[in-house]
């Protein structure tokens, strides 16, 4: 379809490789705007059964969205009203959306990093999903990181996660293995990456109606030897820390956890903007009782918000752009941020016969 974006469909099977190496396939809007196209003609073909969806990268499925362009736009536009911004996150979340909702199985082959973006395009809805991770699948949400928060449905999916583990990994941001994946209901098979060829070539010469009881059935002997989840081992600690109310208390009951466990959850959200991950927990407590769609409709209000504050522009600076690693957040401390800042971030932007998401249901 586009330099990054390739589509072919045989068997039944209408397979999208992300082939943009060099960044990770990060998603411009192009690229958005390829896999839209493409899912939306294959959803009413008939001589389409089933989706594949994978990388040409060895590295990574996706790493997220490509914030050095949010960055270079936001930075041009410095009230966060740029067009392309806007278009980006509208068609971002409303892709994550049909996703979602898509009615054909859909595989998604999770190898090497994952996060953000990526997992927006890799956690379609129960009915029809099939998430694959290998030994090299290295997922994440981790907006917090460079100012902003946990979107493309983050909201939905993290909300719904057991034992609060979406709290710790929207909060903290770190990076989990394909064991704890499986575990947290983030993935469903895992297939060690010697194997990943073999089930290339069996998804070659299947047909779409059989695919995704062939992918089940290929992965099944190997789901023991995606290790242990070291979450599940941490169970009890994460329910402890990560279900209280505000950002304050999960940090302070943290503090008061001598173990490798608590201690390395703490160091990290002490490197996240406090605003955001404020925003975030209240983000997730509301998302947990809202559907998809006003899932993503909160998220685009939220975004919205963020650049014009700024936080995610200077987030991106100090961890792409100069590499400083000593981000200026704004404010710079937990015990600045009000209630007034973190309710600021949900208001309405726009009127709700206006919003770009509006048609979403």
């Amino acid at each position: 379809m586009s330099e990054f974006v390739h589509t072919t469909v045989n068997h039944g099977i209408g397979r999208i490789t992300l082939d943009r190496p060099k960044a990770l396939n990060s998603l411009s809007l192009s690229m958005v705007r390829d896999l839209a196209a493409a899912l939306l003609a294959w959803r009413d073909d008939a001589a389409v059964d089933a989706v594949v969806i994978g990388s040409s990268s060895e590295k990574a499925f996706c790493a997220g969205g490509d914030i050095r362009f949010f960055y270079d736009v936001g930075r041009a536009t410095p009230q966060g009203g740029s067009a392309l911004l806007e278009d980006f996150f509208s068609e971002e979340y409303a892709l994550n959306h049909l996703i979602h909702f898509y009615p054909k199985p859909y595989v998604a082959l999770m190898d090497g990093v994952v996060m953000g973006g990526g997992m927006g395009v890799a956690q379609a809805g129960p009915a029809n999903r099939l998430r694959i991770v290998t030994e090299r699948t290295k997922m994440a949400m981790p907006e917090v990181n460079i100012g902003l928060f946990p979107d493309v449905g983050g909201s939905y999916f993290l909300s719904r996660l057991d034992g609060h583990l979406g709290n710790y990994l929207g909060l903290t941001g770190l990076t989990i293995g394909a064991a704890d994946a499986l575990y947290a209901g983030l993935a469903d098979q895992f297939v060690p990456q010697a194997k990943m060829a073999a089930l290339a070539a069996l998804i070659e010469v299947t047909e779409g109606k059989d695919l995704r009881a062939a992918v089940d059935a290929f992965a099944a002997p190997f789901r023991g030897e995606a290790g242990a989840a070291g979450l599940q081992a941490e169970s009890a600690a994460v329910a402890r820390h990560f279900s209280l109310g505000s950002v304050p208390a999960i940090m302070d009951s943290l503090a008061g956890d001598a173990s490798p466990f608590a201690q390395k959850a703490l160091a990290a959200m002490r490197l996240r903007s406090p605003l955001m991950m404020a925003v975030t927990l209240e983000l997730l407590r509301c998302g947990a009782s809202l559907d998809v769609a006003a899932c993503l409709r909160m998220e685009r209000t939220l975004v919205r918000h963020n650049f014009t504050h700024g936080e995610v522009l200077e987030g991106v600076r100090a961890l792409v752009v100069d590499k400083d690693n000593a981000p200026r957040w704004s404010p710079a401390t937990l015990a600045e941020v009000t209630a007034e800042m973190v309710e600021g971030f949900f208001a309405p932007v726009w009127p709700a016969h206006a919003h770009p998401l509006r048609d979403l249901a």
